[in-house]
């Protein structure tokens, strides 16, 4: 997929899950609290522009700044893609943006406003002169006509890089028009004729469709700790960050609210891990209280970031607190909390900032290295991520639940690893499942690429997870047991399927607008009644051509093979349209509507 952008401020401002699985063990009942329900938001001027501070500047328009929050939250880009989409510039010919889903196949060209009067409306005049902006990209003589005459305007170098005047006439062109306020009865009576060509996004699309990417944590009371006759060292980082660093009692650290529900760990990047090696070490010397005196020689410590610490001789005080290194360590000592004695301490940095700020991510990051630590756990606190929670939470609440963060435990509900989200994707979306062994794509490079598009929601995760269900539930149908019990078999299957119904009315239907099937139970229950005989047919395929190859079949190094998988996919996919021809076998839209 390519992103690419450009804007310019030419409107004035003033305008039933399949199956349940993969339980977790971990120590104790912790539950993250950070997921929240739908969160108020406000989109009239002046308070939309608290929605995206960050994005304020001297030298940016506020519509262009609206535009990046909008593509951010809305289009659930990666925070620099956004950016990236977006520029400042004039003589841009009226576009505002550019959006190319090259899986979608689809260009989209974006105008936005801001108006400061809740009252007023949009009419037909100005998604008229919008109109006249797509006609710049109706054919690749138009686009290239708008560059001959935009002179040195950032949209020419935009297109050149974006190999846009490939993709025009293959690609479908769309047009997106934002604002902050509603369509009056011109307007609306407009876009009855030209709906196809432009979508209106305004006022109400934003505060119904608006998905949180903050977390709504419970209120604590302050903690206190008792440093009397204790040595504390104060250091001074530069501007207004300061760090408390003293041995605090462990009886007072496992007294610090949200421990018990895990949102003393909301920033932190894992949750308990359970029985690590190390935190079996841990437990061990909690447990020996002749080692109590030495904690602090041979445990790292503990971090915690704080709105407020307040230092007085015999005490230290902190509020708006949360642990972002010594999560393992904490809940260790909360689980064993009748062996701890006066002498067990831990070496406890308090520092003062903004939990949320960027130096606070940059410091939970780097600090924690006790247990290893994966690029999954540090995109646990990515916008992206949260946003996909926090709408699950709407949607899916005691059905199912999107896991964010290794070693917590879940809410009610079928539980759904971020980690075997993006897998998901990598097979069926980005038709790639010989790549799913390397796993650890998901949350480095290819982060963006799966998770930062619009189409990837909460409803199309459930989706892909019940097709996963189906899968997994025909197995069985493998007379070759090896081939079955690789994992990577499962995905390859689930591209197999994709490919299979790649023409299929009712399926692209399905899958292109997952929220209109997923949330509905019957619904769901009738979409997995319908994939599973496709899907063991699949099976049947798959298992007779392995046999071919005898026992020493390298399904292994096959699974792997892109060429081996498209080569099968082609010709199971050539097997069913023969069939269907021949009124053997019904296509997925005849089975929708039986």
């Amino acid at each position: 997929m390519s992103r690419t952008g450009c804007c310019s401020e030419h409107l004035t401002p003033d305008l039933a899950p399949c199956r349940p699985r993969y339980p977790h063990d971990t120590i104790g009942d912790f539950r993250d609290a950070s997921v929240s329900k739908r969160m108020a938001i406000s989109v009239d001027y002046p308070e939309l522009l608290d929605n995206f501070p960050e994005y304020l500047s001297p030298i940016r328009s506020a519509s262009a700044a609206f535009l990046i929050w909008y593509l951010e939250q809305y289009y659930r880009l990666e925070q620099v893609e956004a950016e990236d989409a977006v520029c400042d510039q004039g003589g841009d010919k009226g576009v505002d943006g550019i959006f190319i889903n090259d899986s979608n196949l689809t260009i989209t060209v974006f105008q936005s406003k801001i108006s400061h009067k809740t009252n007023s409306t949009v009419g037909d005049a100005t998604l008229r002169g919008f109109l006249g902006t797509l006609q710049q990209f109706k054919s690749a003589e138009a686009v290239t006509h708008l560059m001959e005459n935009a002179g040195n305007a950032q949209i020419v170098q935009l297109i050149k890089r974006s190999d846009l005047l490939s993709k025009i006439g293959t690609y479908e062109l769309r047009g997106e028009f934002v604002t902050n306020i509603d369509l009056d009865h011109n307007g609306s009576s407009f876009l009855k004729h030209y709906g196809n060509d432009i979508k209106f996004i305004g006022r109400q699309f934003l505060i119904d469709n608006h998905i949180s990417d903050e977390r709504n944590l419970p209120k604590q009371k302050p903690a206190t700790f008792d440093v009397y006759g204790i040595g504390v060292a104060e250091h001074v980082a530069g501007g207004d960050v300061r760090a408390i660093i003293a041995p605090i009692r462990a009886r007072e650290l496992v007294l610090m609210d949200g421990i018990s529900d895990q949102s003393l760990f909301a920033y932190n990047v894992r949750g308990p891990l359970g029985r690590t090696s190390v935190n079996k070490d841990v437990v061990a010397t909690i447990n020996d209280s002749d080692k109590h005196k030495l904690f602090p020689l041979f445990h790292n410590g503990i971090t915690v970031i704080a709105q407020s610490v307040k230092q007085a001789p015999d005490k230290i005080e902190i509020s708006g607190y949360y642990v972002v290194n010594g999560c393992q360590s904490i809940t260790s000592l909360y689980n064993n909390k009748e062996a701890i004695t006066d002498d067990l301490k831990l070496l406890t940095k308090f520092i003062e900032m903004d939990p949320s700020s960027p130096t606070a991510t940059l410091i939970t990051e780097y600090s924690n290295n006790q247990n290893g630590v994966r690029s999954r756990d540090f995109k646990s606190n990515n916008k992206i991520q949260i946003r996909l929670r926090t709408e699950f939470a709407q949607h899916y609440d005691g059905v199912y639940s999107y896991e964010i963060k290794r070693g917590e435990t879940p809410s009610e509900g079928e539980s759904i690893p971020n980690e075997e989200a993006g897998l998901y994707m990598m097979a069926f979306d980005q038709k790639e499942p010989w790549g799913t062994h390397r796993k650890y794509e998901v949350f480095e490079d290819r982060h963006a690429a799966l998770f930062g598009r619009p189409e990837v929601s909460a409803d199309r995760i459930v989706m892909l997870r019940l097709i996963d269900n189906e899968i997994v539930n025909k197995l069985v149908l493998f007379r070759q047991g090896l081939i079955a019990k690789y994992k990577l078999t499962r995905y390859m299957i689930m591209y197999i399927f994709r490919e299979l119904l790649n023409d299929d009315k009712k399926f692209n239907e399905i899958i292109n607008n997952p929220e209109k099937f997923m949330r509905d139970a019957g619904l769901r229950k009738r979409f997995c009644e319908c994939i599973g005989g496709f899907i063991g047919d699949i099976i049947v395929d798959i298992d007779v051509e392995s046999r071919r190859f005898g026992t020493d079949f390298d399904y292994r190094g096959k699974v792997k093979d892109a060429e081996w998988v498209k080569s099968l996919a082609s010709s199971i996919q050539k097997d069913y349209e023969k069939n269907v021809i021949r009124g053997r076998q019904d296509t997925f839209e005849m089975e929708w509507n039986k």
